[in-house]
């Protein structure tokens, strides 16, 4: 009897400290409700993640197809008064294509447009003066590029080479503008100074000088099909002020 009852108080320890720990694990531990969180996922909260605009980000711009199919018309600025200053004053003939340009094309930047008229000034010349083909047939409209490679071809024939460096462009301004059909047509004047010569075959100089300065001016249009996907602008008219 005494067996029995050794093992009996054991018994009852044992069963005691077993429920002290349930009930501490379970303190600890807690219990579910149904209104618990599901676990984190990094992948679906990267993918459901919305865009955020920020000094690295940027919103995704609006899909005009988007917009063309649910009825809502394109918010286009209307021209302000003083888009064009420093440009063209308000009124002129000058700014009436500007403003004809960008209600066609609203992201037209005459700022960025001049900035790449200039560059492309400089490569039309050089690339003339060097005989290189390829890279005008990219920056020039047809028959602006039919005259220019008639002209490489003539002095080649007389076995003559031509040399062009620019010194400073010191000047870009627009001088006009317009809508002709589908195309936006800009005309710039250039007035640069450049070292230009040219030289036979025997290498004797024939035209220009190679330590004296020309005083050049330019005037230049340049042309980009409004509907094109091509974004970029070609020389189609050129001439001598």
């Amino acid at each position: 009897m005494q067996k029995a009852n050794v093992l009996d108080i054991y018994t009852i320890i044992f069963l005691a400290l077993a429920v002290f720990i349930f009930a501490r694990l379970r303190s600890v531990l807690g219990q579910r409700t149904g209104r618990e969180r599901p676990p984190y996922d990094p992948y679906s909260a990267r993918d459901a993640a919305k865009p955020v605009a920020g000094p690295d980000k940027a919103l995704p711009l609006p899909d005009p197809a988007a917009e063309k199919s649910t009825g809502r018309k394109k918010d286009i600025d209307e021209p302000k008064a003083d888009r064009w200053a420093g440009i063209a004053e308000a009124g002129t003939p000058l700014a009436v294509g500007l403003d004809a340009i960008f209600k066609a094309q609203p992201d037209f930047d005459v700022g960025h447009f001049l900035s790449g008229a200039k560059a492309a000034y400089e490569m039309i010349v050089t690339a003339f003066a060097e005989g290189d083909r390829k890279t005008l047939k990219n920056l020039l409209g047809k028959e602006v590029f039919d005259g220019f490679a008639q002209a490489i071809a003539d002095r080649e024939n007389r076995g003559e080479t031509m040399e062009s460096r620019f010194v400073a462009i010191e000047k870009t301004d627009i001088t006009a503008a317009e809508v002709k059909g589908s195309a936006a047509q800009v005309t710039v004047r250039f007035v640069s100074q450049l070292v230009s010569v040219t030289r036979n075959s025997a290498g004797e100089t024939v035209d220009g000088s190679p330590n004296g300065l020309t005083d050049v001016t330019d005037i230049w249009t340049f042309a980009r099909d409004i509907g094109a996907r091509d974004p970029n602008w070609k020389l189609v008219a050129t001439e001598s002020a």
